[in-house]
């Protein structure tokens, strides 16, 4: 398993889009193929910046995710509201505690 971490940040006045359109989709990302967890958050000191957080079984499960209609659904809009180039990395995670 590995987390996908995406880094997006809006132009303010397109937050609220994009917080309706999270929320019409969330579970339809969370219960894709290999997804696992999914996460939304709101820096703290900048409300334009967002990040979200989702675990996948194998690259695979994402890349196939990422080829979906439903990817293209929703990242054809959401990329119409950015202010700035959106950042994307795959990491592994080693440790975790609860």
């Amino acid at each position: 398993m590995f987390v996908r971490i995406v880094k997006m940040s809006f132009h303010e006045d397109r937050i609220p889009d994009f917080l309706e359109n999270f929320e019409a989709v969330k579970d339809k990302i969370r219960n894709a193929n290999g997804n696992r967890f999914l996460e939304l958050y709101q820096d703290k000191n900048d409300k334009c910046l967002f990040f979200t957080y989702s675990y996948w079984e194998t690259e695979a499960d994402l890349e196939n995710y990422r080829q979906s209609e439903l990817f293209n659904s929703v990242w054809n809009f959401t990329k119409t509201l950015f202010n700035a180039k959106p950042e994307a990395w795959s990491v592994d995670k080693l440790v975790s505690l609860e």
